[in-house]
């Protein structure tokens, strides 16, 4: 269901998916609304489903996660039920970032990081390799990532 924005609500997005811990006050000044305004367009694009939430930023190392990686799963049957069932077991890993279902060659792509390389294969054996729904899997290091703020601006 898309959610007809106009240019400040476009604007109002954009500046929040940078730094949501702008006051309302700073964020009306941003996009030359009255304080009152720019709060109930906030709340109704919060209402509205379009603004999620905030989030903070950890540094990974400081957590003595030194590896990350993405693992390719293929499954041996692409079915509903071995979709779901893998879907409720890689989401219950604490060292999952993200999980992507894809296609091509691969049915899942999932973000993971990890304290060092035995960490990884540990998990890949123990977490992935075991599970009766997994054919395959292809694990790619990650030696660099960034990560853009925010979803890019059709509309504004």
């Amino acid at each position: 269901m898309e959610t007809d924005l106009d240019r400040t609500d476009c604007e109002i997005l954009d500046i929040l998916q940078k730094d949501a811990r702008l006051s309302n006050k700073e964020l009306a000044a941003r996009v030359g609304l009255a304080p009152s305004s720019c709060l109930a367009r906030v709340q109704r694009l919060r209402a509205d489903g379009v603004l999620k939430g905030a989030h903070a930023e950890v540094d990974p190392g400081a957590l003595g996660i030194a590896l990350q990686a993405l693992i390719a799963v293929q499954l041996r049957q692409h079915s509903r039920a071995q979709v779901k069932a893998f879907w409720k077991h890689v989401l219950g890993l604490p060292e999952v970032l993200a999980v992507y279902h894809v296609a091509g060659a691969a049915d899942f792509q999932v973000h993971v990081a990890v304290r060092d390389a035995h960490h990884l294969r540990d998990l890949a054996l123990d977490a992935f390799t075991t599970r009766i729904e997994v054919a395959h899997i292809q694990t790619s290091l990650i030696f660099e990532w960034v990560k853009k703020p925010g979803l890019p601006n059709f509309r504004g």
